[in-house]
């Protein structure tokens, strides 16, 4: 039966990305970036009420009351990053626009990359550190300056259940450039939506935002490890069944 959801919600992520794109690239000239930001946005809902729909994921949300206030108040999101599951729905829950920080390489993704340039976030090459964060820097910098909020995961990329990637500072360095406070963001997506995994598991996701901390003062370094510790404290208190006691092997992410 996962199978099944699995392949449903699949097609209809296809389906309508196609017409979704391309409605996005004709009227990318004719609105505002926050208008394309949140016809963007409209997919993203469909991506997700359908995962709820079809696969049966819904989401808890904790801590939306330690989200800054103000239509211009600044703050760079740090989240942990399991799947795919939160790329969709944290732009479908925060009451501002946000600004992902990816790699350029995306954009080349058929339709849905091409969508995704439309917007206005920020896209690095990798291979240019040096320049890349500059750009972020900028980029950031501008964008928050709009309202909008900036979203990284300081562990690059998706990290399984059970498990802690390098937290890097690329993203207290942009808080610490900017001004901004950093919000620590912990996420259990891949108890039912496993890292690189087709089949997915009906289940609850906590979704959990910590307090902002403030960069005022700060080193990248020294801020980011306050980051790192509460994220890995608030996973294993959200799915301690993924964080087992030394000797024990952690639980298996994928069916």
């Amino acid at each position: 039966m996962n199978f099944i959801r699995s392949v449903l919600h699949l097609l209809v992520m296809g389906v309508t990305v196609v017409p979704w794109a391309l409605a996005v690239l004709v009227a990318a000239p004719l609105l505002s970036s926050t208008q394309i930001y949140w016809m963007c946005v409209g997919w993203l809902r469909l991506a997700v009420s359908s995962g709820t729909l079809i696969l049966g994921i819904e989401n808890r949300v904790t801590g939306m009351e330690n989200l800054p206030v103000g239509e211009t108040s600044a703050a760079v999101l740090l989240l942990k990053h399991q799947s795919t599951w939160e790329t969709f729905c944290m732009p479908t829950l925060m009451p501002h626009p946000l600004a992902y920080v990816f790699k350029k390489e995306l954009l080349r993704v058929p339709f849905f990359g091409w969508a995704m340039g439309r917007m206005d976030m920020i896209h690095i090459d990798r291979s240019k550190r040096n320049e890349a964060f500059s750009k972020v820097v900028q980029q950031g910098r501008r964008l928050m300056g709009q309202g909008v909020w900036v979203i990284m995961f300081p562990e690059g990329t998706r990290i399984a259940r059970g498990q802690q990637g390098v937290y890097k500072s690329g993203g207290t360095r942009l808080a610490i450039e900017t001004g901004a406070p950093v919000i620590p963001v912990a996420v259990t997506s891949a108890k039912c939506w496993p890292r690189k995994a087709f089949i997915k598991r009906p289940g609850v996701v906590d979704i959990s935002i910590g307090k902002p901390i403030s960069s005022v003062g700060r080193k990248p370094d020294e801020l980011m490890r306050e980051v790192q510790a509460w994220i890995e404290a608030e996973m294993r208190r959200l799915d301690p069944e993924a964080y087992p006691t030394e000797g024990e092997k952690p639980p298996q992410s994928s069916v």
